[in-house]
């Protein structure tokens, strides 16, 4: 079984062909910080349900995948270590924090960080 069961399936749903099932993990509180980095380019999508929207609208479906290398639960967090992949290779390397509701049912603060320039595998 995973350390971070909900993050896990966070991943795989962004992976499918309907990431927007993403919104029914959220809290009524929700916030997020997405900080994504190409190389070249930079953006960060903030906010609540409403900025996961703007996220979700702009992604490629179904093009990256998200492989998760290492994580752990401390105190209500999930966090991981992972990277993403174009048609199997290497894209970018990202971390993960998500404080959980109390019940672990959902994401209520959510903080990814993405870049290109940072590889934790061969």
């Amino acid at each position: 079984m995973s350390a971070t069961p909900l993050l896990q399936a966070w991943f795989e749903i962004m992976d499918s062909t309907t990431p927007e099932r993403v919104l029914d993990m959220v809290t009524e509180d929700f916030r997020l910080s997405i900080l994504f980095s190409t190389g070249d380019q930079t953006a960060e999508f903030e906010g609540d349900r409403a900025g996961l929207v703007v996220y979700l609208a702009q992604r490629e479906v179904s093009v990256l995948t998200h492989h998760v290398l290492q994580g752990a639960l401390v105190d209500g967090t999930e966090l991981v270590l992972g990277e993403t992949r174009r048609d199997g290779g290497f894209e970018a390397s990202f971390n993960a924090s998500a404080q959980l509701s109390e019940d672990r049912e959902k994401v209520r603060r959510l903080l990814i960080c993405r870049t290109p320039w940072v590889r934790f595998t061969a």
